[in-house]
């Protein structure tokens, strides 16, 4: 599946933050690139992606190895509710529902 969410944060941000997440949802980081972080684990395998888009914006794009709605794609998700938080801490982490 893949999931993408646009941020003003940096990429060098955004990278940290995703080893950080991702090492506390059990994931180890396998392979680690200037703008690419890739992670295995028992949920399935992620590939995250950064680069700068619009001059003032970080694409952000994570792509698992899942079909449909895993754990391991709701973490991804989590992810970037942690991103949108960073970026914006008055944004509360609420249901769309």
């Amino acid at each position: 599946m893949k999931l993408y969410h646009r941020t003003t944060l940096t990429p060098d941000v955004v990278l940290e933050s995703a080893d950080t997440h991702f090492a506390a949802l059990g994931l180890t980081r396998t392979s680690a690139d200037a703008r690419t972080r890739a992670y295995t684990g028992a949920l399935g395998t992620l590939r995250v992606t950064v680069r700068m888009e619009g001059g003032h914006y970080t694409l952000v794009e994570g792509h698992t190895d899942q079909i449909g709605e895993s754990r391991l794609d709701k973490g991804v998700k989590k992810f970037f509710n942690v991103l949108h938080r960073t970026a914006d801490p008055r944004h509360l982490i609420a249901a769309g529902y």
